[in-house]
């Protein structure tokens, strides 16, 4: 064998272990018995110890450095760099420090937890230092010198920088603020009513999950409380979950996490179990799930099927026709929550939490004055006060476990998602033809073609510019949200 054969071999046995670890986590959330969390603790901890301990092992960089890098074609090339990435990372961080890392995370997310139900940061507040402290020092490790929120940003959106990311949002920002308070000062649109029977919530998802070309075959929808994407390749999983008052919650998640799942499930079979053989970034991945749920499932043209299917699944739900339905579904209310912002206000979620964790990491913000800086900004961007901090600083789970770098990747797959859309509509002119009875298979096998069967053989950015034929700009995600709105709301 040659050292790239022996280097994929290895490689494909790591995906497929980290596969088993993911279907763990999985029946975690899905099927386990409360009483096995103990157990399954020590069962995810041995298996993430395997799986480090092939990411770093030695005959990696021998491997890496016996390839013969000009008889690649282009898939090998990916899976090189892919690997190499990887195993550069993984060996930069000394052992003890990512061991500690896993020992205060697991405990900072208990009383992020505890905290959390108690609405008391401060009782958090001296762990979440800690956290920091411990990611920082992890940061300066991987930034050799560099940037250490860049550092950060590598392990979920390779080749994007903070200063990228700040110039982007700073576009945004007014824009989207504007927009909002213009919105507010306009009568909102009705809302649904009624009692919507669960078993027929869960129903129709999974019709929607198959009619945005879920393959069952290969995959299953679950009930959890968060909802979730899992798997890759030949088994993908999703979860979604139901409100008695509120379908649109299952029913948007549930397209949402099939977003996620079609991008894997589309990609190219011969990357199966290869480091290729995943979504190449978190923020091409999130442009799947929102371009899913948001340009196509809130469309007015889907919105219009989806009206008269919920008319025979529901009876009347105090909806009396198709463009009203299009306006609740699109409903932009004040709320505290990011899971659950509207279309036009999630991105200030977002710009928010990214401004304060660069601001965390480079110092220039105490976790003493997190609270209060959070508490500004929120009241700032979105015109009134935060109430408690569950619904404020506390409500996300990401920083008590080191996801530090991760949430600017959520309005990332936004712009990327803004991108794909226009080319998409350039591409199909009759799309709305197609979704106004159902069929979205113009659409799906549009992404799938341009982006999912791609999977990591090209970097991020290069993955939107090729599906595109244009440099990713936040101007096409902010003229739909424009357009869409002001339509709306009669601006």
């Amino acid at each position: 064998m040659s050292a790239f054969d022996e280097l994929m071999a290895h490689a494909r046995e790591t995906q497929a272990l980290a596969q088993v670890a993911g279907r763990l986590g999985w029946d975690q959330e899905t099927m386990m018995p409360r009483g096995a969390a103990p157990q399954r603790g020590e069962e995810m901890a041995a298996m993430e110890g395997v799986l480090h301990a092939r990411r770093i092992d030695p005959r990696v960089a021998e491997w890496l450095l016996a390839v013969e890098s000009e008889t690649l074609d282009s898939a090998g090339t990916a899976q090189v760099r892919h690997i190499r990435r990887s195993f550069e990372r993984a060996t930069k961080v000394p052992a003890r420090l990512a061991a500690r890392i896993a020992r205060v995370t697991s405990e900072a997310q208990g009383k992020w937890a505890d905290a959390r139900a108690q609405d008391d940061f401060a009782t958090f507040a001296p762990v979440l230092e800690e956290v920091i402290a411990l990611k920082r020092e992890e940061g300066q490790a991987l930034a050799a010198g560099g940037d250490v929120y860049d550092a950060m940003l590598e392990d979920y959106e390779p080749g994007i920088t903070g200063a990228e990311l700040q110039s982007m949002f700073d576009a945004m920002r007014p824009e989207i603020a504007d927009l909002r308070a213009a919105v507010r000062n306009v009568r909102p649109p009705a809302t649904v009513s009624g009692s919507f029977d669960e078993l027929i919530q869960l129903q129709l998802s999974r019709r929607l999950a198959g009619v945005f070309g879920y393959d069952m075959q290969h995959g299953r929808v679950d009930k959890a409380v968060h909802p979730f994407s899992s798997g890759s390749g030949l088994d993908v999983r999703i979860t979604t979950r139901t409100n008695l008052d509120d379908p649109f919650n299952c029913f948007y998640s549930t397209i949402h996490e099939v977003g996620h799942a079609a991008y894997e499930q589309g990609i190219d079979r011969a990357y199966l179990l290869t480091p290729v053989g995943q979504g190449v970034s978190m923020g091409v991945h999130e442009s799947q799930s929102r371009i899913y749920e948001n340009q196509i499932g809130r469309s007015r043209a889907f919105t219009g099927w989806l009206y008269g299917q919920m008319r025979d699944a529901f009876g009347d739900f105090g909806i009396d026709d198709a463009e009203t339905f299009y306006a609740a579904v699109n409903r932009v209310a004040d709320g505290f929550i990011r899971t659950e912002a509207d279309e036009l206000q999630y991105n200030l979620h977002i710009m928010l939490r990214f401004d304060l964790e660069r601001a965390l990491m480079s110092g220039d913000l105490l976790v003493q004055d997190l609270e209060a800086a959070w508490n500004d900004r929120f009241a700032a961007d979105f015109g009134f006060p935060v109430d408690k901090p569950s619904n404020g600083v506390l409500q996300d789970v990401h920083w008590s476990v080191g996801l530090f770098g991760y949430f600017p990747t959520y309005s990332l797959g936004n712009v990327y998602a803004g991108c794909l859309h226009e080319a998409m509509r350039a591409a199909l002119p009759d799309l709305d033809t197609q979704l106004a009875e159902g069929d979205t298979s113009g659409a799906t096998s549009w992404l799938r073609e341009n982006v999912q069967r791609h999977g990591g053989l090209f970097e991020p950015r290069e993955v939107i510019e090729r599906a595109c034929g244009f440099a990713p700009s936040e101007k096409p995600l902010l003229a739909y949200l424009k357009t869409k709105f002001s339509g709306i709301y009669g601006l």
